[in-house]
């Protein structure tokens, strides 16, 4: 079965050839598009084809999906069930760690390692009755007896009354009575003896180990929808950093849980969310409304009087131009001071107030693309929608002019782009704003990677409103041949988008992450958006 992005440049491929046949029909209508343009269009986008291994699973298919890793695992190494589950629990159900330390130190060391015991000798001596060496009962049949894997027996009361008492303080894995044995208890015998006495324990204890699929397991959450829908999602190994959407239709980062948003890293947008909530209204009015101290920065309101503050540290400024002075005044000027011609910004002055408006800088570029995100996703949508049943029900055009898949598949295009935009100021303004420690040998290199990065944010930003302007268009009114160039530009530019995208995400990821002493990473970009997880079947 061919995977999402197999099928996807399928249909790029199908879609060219309706292209040429449209060309065709009207003689050499060609495309215009700048030099720069044309020449992105040559090779591929630099993508990571990988696609993360996405699954949703209901409660109902959890034990299913579990047993699955279970399986694996007993049939390779050999082992028991609990065996198996012990050993994913010590390494948080990574299937691919579980191979490689098979590879590197053989089954025994790695079981070992995790403290599992397999089948021993049982000390048991052929008799018809032995002795329990917790309640001291020498009378007991062997029928009232049970031996774990460790060779330790003890009678079934007693053993009943441990497991109880295991479950009833939380215990997932419940280990052998005997002292200092670490020993994994089977988890047949402790569901049949629970089940006997105390069938509500056995059921709370079938529910742990459920649990601990989730609670222990790196690669599989809960949606975090709200309410629940009632599924996670697991994701294949080393995939973490991914961006994942559940059938449901709630987006998020695997990794931080968050909504998503790449191309920032978890770290970053954690903070950029916290400061963006509610404060983006207070810096734009701090920004018109007050003067920072030039000494301490403290921003000033001034409500009446003249032109000369003193701030409560004691500094003096003129209120007009926020420049530092003396005290000697009249109501109309200040002494030595004059601030009425233009000058250049001196650097090491007000920096209280270059910080805010630094943020004011990033945080409405961000804000502008995340409402034109919503707006093209609620007006823009329906409106592309409408053009397309237009053309698709026009019988006197042609057949290739007919087919209105280029108009949706460009206005999804737009949307992730426009995602994409926003989101890179909020990393733009952590990554080169001083607060995060590059490693000294690499703060060179932090300018031309800068550099690289803006210029490929304002290449990105420039074709995500040229795509705008064309899909506000009414398409479906034009002539056919005037058509045929529209969808031509569309289909160019979209494809553009997705290459600048890409080499965003590559910039990031490979050119200006690495310069940082905080190890981070970025959810690889997908073109369609978050990957689906697909319904896991038992």
């Amino acid at each position: 079965m061919a995977s999402e992005e197999e099928e996807f440049f399928y249909c790029e491929d199908e879609y060219g050839e309706e292209e040429e046949e449209a060309a065709a029909d009207w003689d050499g209508l060609a495309v215009e598009a700048d030099e720069d343009d044309l020449g992105l269009l040559e090779e591929d986008p630099p993508l990571r084809e990988r696609r993360a291994d996405c699954w949703a699973i209901t409660e109902d298919s959890l034990s299913a999906a579990q047993q699955e890793d279970l399986s694996t695992v007993m049939n390779l190494l050999n082992i028991k069930q609990h065996h198996a589950r012990a050993l994913f629990i010590f390494h948080r159900w990574q299937i691919d760690r579980i191979y490689d330390y098979f590879d590197r130190k053989g089954r025994d060391r790695m079981l070992k390692e995790a403290d599992i015991v397999l089948q021993e000798k049982s000390s048991i001596k052929l008799s018809r009755s032995v002795k329990c060496n917790v309640c001291f009962d020498d009378d007991l049949s062997l029928t009232n007896v049970s031996t774990m894997d460790c060779g330790h027996y003890f009678c079934n009361d007693c053993w009943t009354e441990h497991f109880n008492a295991a479950i009833d303080s939380g215990k997932k894995q419940i280990r052998c009575m005997e002292v200092k044995c670490f020993a994994i208890c089977e988890e047949g015998i402790v569901r049949r003896l629970l089940g006997q006495k105390y069938p509500d324990a056995a059921r709370r204890f079938d529910r742990f180990l459920l649990e601990s699929y989730l609670e222990n397991n790196d690669f599989v959450k809960w949606c975090p929808s709200v309410p629940h829908c009632g599924r996670a999602i697991r994701v294949g190994t080393g995939d973490r950093d991914c961006e994942v959407k559940c059938p449901c239709g709630v987006s998020f980062c695997f990794n931080c849980m968050e909504q998503e948003h790449s191309p920032c890293p978890c770290t970053l947008w954690k903070k950029w969310s916290i400061k963006n909530q509610g404060e983006s209204e207070n810096i734009k009015w701090i920004v018109k409304n007050t003067k920072s101290c030039p000494k301490c920065f403290k921003p000033i309101q001034k409500r009446d009087g003249c032109n000369l503050v003193v701030c409560t540290c004691g500094q003096s400024l003129c209120y007009l131009c926020g420049g530092p002075t003396g005290r000697t005044h009249t109501w109309t000027s200040i002494e030595g001071h004059s601030c009425n011609r233009f000058k250049e910004s001196d650097q090491s002055v007000d920096t209280g107030r270059r910080q805010l408006e630094r943020y004011t800088h990033y945080c409405n570029r961000f804000k502008i693309h995340e409402d034109s995100y919503k707006e093209q996703q609620q007006k823009l949508g329906p409106a592309v929608q409408e053009q397309v049943k237009r053309l698709e029900s026009n019988r006197v055009r042609p057949r290739t002019l007919r087919d209105g898949d280029w108009l949706i598949e460009a206005h999804q295009r737009l949307l992730r782009s426009r995602q994409v935009v926003s989101r890179s100021y909020a990393f733009a303004y952590y990554m080169f704003g001083g607060e995060l420690k590059a490693h000294p040998s690499e703060k060179r290199s932090l300018a031309p990677a800068q550099n690289l990065f803006e210029n490929q944010q304002e290449q990105l930003e420039r074709h995500v409103e040229q795509l705008s302007k064309v899909l506000v268009t009414d398409i479906s009114a034009l002539p056919d041949e005037e058509i045929v160039r529209m969808k031509q530009e569309v289909v160019n530019v979209a494809k553009i988008l997705e290459t600048l995208c890409g080499e965003m995400y590559s910039c990031i990821q490979d050119e200006l992450l690495p310069l940082l002493m905080e190890p981070m990473n970025i959810a690889m970009y997908m073109p369609d958006g978050p990957e689906k997880a697909k319904l896991f079947s038992a």
